[in-house]
């Protein structure tokens, strides 16, 4: 049996719980909870679990037992469980009410094919019900789960080394960083004859990350303990002051959640110079600043919706000020279809922190995989395959020779004649002023949006002086 057999007998014990009114993304935190357990068996690690909380307490025990147990051991490991336990663990409780259904999912994951899903990797196992989990559109869950063929292809052209600190601001389940943890791994022939305290430095450091949704948070430090890391994924939110702890950083993976602040307010943090609401360009303000700026080779790729290549005021300002202190040297203008929401164009931005904080950037390439592709989705799904022309052009010893229609460049000084505008390096065709291509209704608002903050802004400092002036006659 086959990972995919076996992530699909994993997804099909969901059906069980139908009558509790589970959603699908309960049912994979409840799974989570059970599978810890019985990977830790499968493991020989559960040393980690009080003896009377381990695998066997749960298979040998049936009905209302079961049931009282299993509530008692979510409470006890969630209070009393200490490092990773108490992290998976961490304000844990069932929505599973019918002790028959528990006792279901018991004995269903007990008589897996555990000898081969060992063989296969648990974590790729895992991995595979988070992604099922995604593409269900009832579960919710696509906005924290970037496909897996984009995110090879990013952290491969980032191209992350042994000593490196990696970080994901906006971890979801940690795909960026077990992806890099793997990519460094396999070219390093699995650490034969590395450093022991480099290994440790691989397991322990190398890879880290910040959630705000615990449930995702849960998720996350599963998958990351699954595939043979210890990394630290804090819970809160980057754009506090949680994301100043996150400094001097080598290589940041990324693709920060899409749309505007809960209620439009601008983020806790103090260090952020331009304090828009909108939530991307706040993103992308902190990491480019939590870049290390001493080395010379700190580097990020960054997947961002449209609206932070073209809106005005605060936008226009923060484009600049990368623009500046990094070497914002490529664009790749990403298809549609390929993330949760079908409407929302996005793009990754490469770009290297300078050890200075100016000029860095004289030049940015942009790749069009939007114009004339194909529309991405369940029925034509992506696939490494079809960066191939991109990375390429990325690559490439001297870009300019690269003949390629969707490979352009625009100078720095065109791009500040038109306001930092980076909405560019579209191919002009007819197809561009189709239905589907006008302006983005939601972008507009959000630029509309902006623009209003900015003037009330204004608005308010002007009050603010005249009633010192009152005061001071």
């Amino acid at each position: 049996m086959n990972t995919q057999e076996i992530v699909q007998k994993l997804w099909n014990l969901c059906n069980v719980l139908r009558d509790d009114g589970i959603t699908y993304h309960q049912y994979v935190t409840e799974l989570t909870y059970i599978l810890f357990l019985k990977m830790l068996d499968e493991t020989g690690n559960d040393e980690q679990l009080p003896e009377e909380y381990r695998w066997n307490s749960l298979s040998s025990k049936h009905g209302m037992e079961l049931y009282t147990h299993y509530r008692t051991l979510l409470n006890d490991l969630g209070n009393k469980g200490k490092g990773l336990v108490g992290a998976i663990y961490a304000n844990a409780s069932t929505n599973i009410t019918t002790p028959a259904n528990l006792e279901k999912i018991i004995k269903s994951i007990d008589a897996l094919d555990w000898y081969s899903a060992r063989h296969e990797g648990l974590g790729d196992l895992y991995e595979g019900l988070l992604e099922k989990n995604a593409n269900e559109k009832k579960s919710g869950a696509g906005q924290y789960f970037t496909p897996r063929p984009l995110i090879n292809v990013m952290v491969k052209l980032m191209d992350p080394k042994v000593g490196e600190k990696c970080n994901d601001p906006a971890a979801g389940t940690f795909g960026f960083m077990i992806a890099a943890a793997q990519y460094v791994k396999a070219k390093n022939n699995d650490y034969y004859g590395l450093e022991p305290s480099k290994v440790e430095f691989q397991i322990n450091e190398a890879f880290t990350g910040c959630e705000l949704v615990p449930e995702t948070q849960r998720l996350a430090l599963m998958n990351a303990m699954l595939h043979g890391l210890k990394s630290e994924i804090l819970l809160g939110d980057s754009l506090s002051s949680l994301g100043q702890q996150m400094k001097n950083m080598d290589v940041i993976l990324t693709n920060p959640p899409f749309g505007t602040k809960k209620g439009g307010e601008r983020p806790t943090r103090d260090d952020l110079p331009f304090a828009t609401s909108n939530k991307q360009l706040n993103f992308l303000q902190h990491i480019y600043r939590a870049l290390n700026p001493r080395t010379g080779t700190a580097r990020a790729a960054v997947v961002l919706p449209d609206n932070v290549l073209v809106q005005g005021g605060d936008g226009q300002r923060i484009r600049a000020d990368i623009m500046e202190k990094c070497n914002l040297h490529t664009i790749l203008r990403l298809p549609t279809g390929i993330f949760y929401a079908q409407g929302v164009k996005t793009n990754v931005l490469f770009f290297d922190r300078g050890i200075t904080d100016e000029g860095n950037t004289k030049e940015v390439w942009f790749y069009d995989m939007r114009t004339n592709m194909d529309s991405f989705g369940k029925r034509n799904q992506l696939n490494e395959e079809h960066f191939d022309l991109f990375v390429q052009a990325y690559k490439a010893e001297d870009r300019t020779k690269i003949d390629d229609e969707r490979w352009t460049v625009v100078s720095r000084e065109q791009i500040r004649d038109k306001n930092y505008n980076l909405n560019l390096g579209l191919i002009a065709d007819d197809s561009l002023i189709s239905d589907d291509n006008l302006p983005d209704p939601i972008e507009i608002g959000e630029e509309v949006v902006a623009q209003l903050e900015e003037a009330v802004d204004l608005i308010m400092s002007v009050v603010k002086e005249l009633k010192s002036l009152e005061v001071s006659h």
